[in-house]
């Protein structure tokens, strides 16, 4: 299981940009993995973490034995003072670098691809007609969900607004991180809030419905049966994230619950990987420990973060 959760912990999302796409809203885990963390259903969630997205794709080209290969190496990358375990300071570490070295390669990527005239800034005009300049010469006429590509047009905007901090129009690498990547910033997290409450509040009144909240998540198909995870889902709401148990989910409730605060998540994954993997319990992890796991993984989610290569003479961490 600890090799599964490690392997996911390197998954480490990000908010994509397409041209244009419907942007996926930000949850609290979204720069570690975009599955559920419910070690129930599977370990995808553990094995993105651990290896992260890209490099758990490349895992999924190996034979077991590569597999194998190239997880040693790794493990050996993050047992930082060589004495042949990784303890949890050192795995926290390793899932900590993964996350930033994930944002700072997929704000290179769209850098590169938005700032068309090579100036080293982006302004909202130069980020807007890169991803909606064939549509807005159309007014989105020969788009289907028109209502749906002006609110995107819209959203874009406001997040854009709020992270250009001096206000010019433009955005400092800085800025555009905190653009694609509004978790990671203090001052982006009412905009967090807002598209959270924005994409599950169906009735446009402000606040999530526990139908809505549930809503987001499952929606029974011919007479299908709610899982078990969805009653669960049910008590969180009503006994957890309602907090003045109103029936309703307001900004304040919506922003305790996908920003909780103080919860290093990178810290509880690296705990959790330990639990799981640990089998003599002596709070660290050794080679032969993380290799007996490898059976529970699936090879494709063994290393799928941020183009990690670990091969024979090129290490790049």
């Amino acid at each position: 299981m600890l090799l599964q959760s490690l392997l996911s912990l390197i998954l480490i999302l990000g908010v994509a940009v397409a041209v244009p796409a419907k942007e996926k809203r930000v949850h609290r885990h979204s720069d570690l993995s975009d599955h559920a963390h419910d070690d129930s259903t599977g370990f995808q969630y553990d094995h993105e973490a651990f290896l992260g997205k890209e490099e758990a794709k490349t895992f999924d080209q190996l034979t077991p034995e590569e597999s194998k290969d190239k997880l040693g190496k790794i493990v050996d990358r993050i047992d930082t003072d060589k004495d042949g375990f990784v303890s949890h300071g050192e795995l926290h570490q390793w899932i900590k670098h993964r996350q930033r070295r994930y944002i700072e390669e997929n704000v290179l990527k769209h850098w590169k691809e938005y700032d068309q005239n090579k100036d080293g800034k982006i302004g909202w005009e130069e980020y807007k007609n890169t991803t909606y300049g064939y549509y807005l010469d159309e007014e989105f006429d020969d788009v289907d969900d028109k209502s749906s590509y002006k609110a995107m047009l819209t959203r874009d905007e406001r997040r854009f607004r709020t992270a250009d901090r001096d206000g010019d129009g433009i955005a400092t690498k800085d800025e555009f991180t905190s653009f694609l990547h509004p978790e990671e910033y203090d001052h982006m997290k009412a905009v967090v809030i807002q598209e959270t409450v924005e994409d599950i509040d169906k009735n446009g009144d402000g606040k999530i419905t526990l139908d809505e909240y549930i809503g987001d998540m499952f929606t029974p198909e011919n007479g299908e049966s709610e899982p078990d995870w969805v009653l669960t889902e049910k008590k969180h709401f009503t006994e957890f994230r309602d907090t003045n148990k109103d029936g309703f989910l307001d900004n304040h409730e919506v922003a305790q619950w996908i920003l909780p605060g103080e919860i290093d998540h990178t810290d509880n994954e690296a705990k959790h990987l330990i639990h799981e993997t640990d089998t003599d319990k002596d709070g660290r992890l050794s080679l032969s420990e993380v290799m007996d796991k490898v059976d529970f993984l699936k090879s494709s989610t063994l290393t799928d973060y941020g183009g990690m290569s670990v091969d024979e003479g090129h290490e790049e961490l």
